[in-house]
This record gives structure tokens, sequence and C-alpha cells, in this order.
């Protein structure tokens, strides 16, 4: 006879049936609200990991500069818990540059937030197609389509200024004389004309070289407009950041304003480490 049939015939045992299944319910029951607690816990700690911003940053110069621009930004990174690396890219060529930064990246162990600045821009397009590149944040910077030539796109806008002077094998430095008003205005004047003495003479076919591949199509990116740039025409880093769809916030100051605004440039580039996914 089965144990059903036995507890239909047998009050008594019927009753202690009824009691066991009452009791493996319970039971099972509790089970399932802890594996539900658990799940959920699990799903709260992942959500967690998933939401802690990206903690490393390369900072990547443009041109006519070095990398120590970027000291006010980066102190203020590392203060927040950031782990930068700032790129000495050569600037003899693209694929010099690009290579740097590569490296770069390689060595910072983790998920990057890649930052270029003018030229840079060119660089980190180039270079953010790394997996280890979750998100691109240009500073009053070129940030070129795939193939393109930058240079005849930005003809459509009025050139900011043109004071560059070219040496015999093709370098590319800005003229000492007028460096402060159109690169580093918002600077003590002390600054600038250091600033213009220690230029990094730029090879003209890097400047001019085309990107393979542009990272911003495929990776989010955030853009900081100088809106008082004498370098690059305020309105052509306007059209740069829509077309890529980039987060953009105007700021105040000249091309060098990572040097003059570096509190700004540094929330821009924390909220671009918050933004990221982590794979």
């Amino acid at each position: 006879m089965s144990a059903v049939a036995c507890a239909a015939t047998h009050p008594f045992n019927g009753s202690l049936f009824l009691a066991y299944v009452q009791t493996k319910g319970m039971i099972l029951k509790r089970l399932l609200s802890i594996l539900a607690a658990v799940g959920s816990c699990t799903l709260a700690v992942a959500q967690v990991q998933a939401a802690e911003p990206v903690k490393n940053v390369v900072l990547v110069h443009g041109a006519y500069a070095d990398g120590s621009g970027w000291r006010g930004v980066a102190e203020i990174l590392q203060r927040d818990g950031y782990k930068v690396t700032v790129v000495q890219e050569p600037e003899t060529s693209l694929s010099d540059d690009v290579a740097a930064t590569t490296r770069a990246i390689s060595q910072a162990g983790g998920p990057v937030v890649l930052v270029g600045h003018s030229y840079g821009g060119i660089v980190i397009t180039q270079a953010g197609s790394d997996p280890q590149v979750k998100g691109l944040v240009y500073v009053a910077a070129l940030a070129p389509d795939a193939n393109e030539k930058i240079g005849e796109t930005r003809s459509k806008f009025p050139p900011a200024t043109n004071n560059v002077v070219k040496s015999a094998d093709g370098f590319l430095t800005l003229n000492p004389a007028t460096f402060h008003d159109d690169f580093a205005a918002d600077l003590p004047e002390a600054d600038a004309a250091f600033m213009a003495i220690s230029q990094v003479p730029i090879n003209e076919k890097a400047i001019a070289a085309t990107v393979t591949e542009a990272a911003w199509r495929s990776k989010p990116s955030w853009y900081a407009v100088a809106t008082e740039d004498h370098k690059i025409n305020p309105d052509f880093e306007r059209f740069m950041a829509k077309r890529a769809g980039s987060t953009t916030v105007e700021i105040k100051g000249s091309h060098a304003v990572y040097v003059s605004q570096p509190q700004a440039v540094a929330e821009l580039i924390e909220k671009a480490a918050a933004g990221v996914a982590q794979d």
C-alpha cells in the first residue's frame, strides 16, 4: 500500500504523514528563501563591482608641449586614488607616438581611461582601440575619423591662429614671440615663456597622418572644449565632440586649459572613469 493510501485509511498515521509533509514543505520554502537571499547578495555585490570606476588613467600630451603640463591634473587624480601614467611621446611620427602610448596602456596593469590634449587626441583615437581602454577623454583635442585628413576638415573653420615655425628638416614649433597669447593666454607670463622655450618639436608628417581606426566610434568619450582657445577654434572642438557623441563640458580656458584649469579637467576625467564599464 502506498504512503498516501496508508495515510488515507489510518487517521493516526495520516496525521503524522501530513505533519511530515508540512515540515518538509517548510524546510523547502526556507531553503528556497535562503537561496534567493544569497542570489540577491551576489547580484548586489556584482552590481557594486560593476559600478566601481576605472582606476588607471593614461595622459597623452599634445604638440609643442611635454608631459609636465599634466602635473596639476595628475596630482588631483592621484589624491583621489587613481594610478596615473604620463606618456612622453617623441612626436617623431604618429606610429611612434601610438607605440609609446600603447606601451603605457599595457604597463598600467588594468582597465584604462585614455586622455589626450591637442595632437594627443589623434594619438588616443588610434591607440584607444586597445582592449584595455574603456573610455576616451579629449581635452581641447583633435578627434579625427578613420582615414580623415584632419587638416582639411579643420580648414572649414576659421583658424584661431597661425604661428607655426617649420625647421629645415620638417619639424614644427610655435613662434615663442606669440606663444603666450596663442597657446597659454591664461597662464602667468613666466610660465608661458618657459613652455615656449621647452617645446617638443613635432614632425609635420606626424600631425598630418591619418588614423586607421577611430576608437570613439566604438567606445564612450568625453570632451572638454576650451572656450578661449586660440590654437584650435572652439567651434571646431564642438564639431568634433558632437560628431563623436562625446559627453561634453565647456571650460573657460586657453589651449593650455589642462594646465590652467586642472581641477575642471580632472573632474571630467573622473566622471569618465565612473561612467565606463569594466569587463
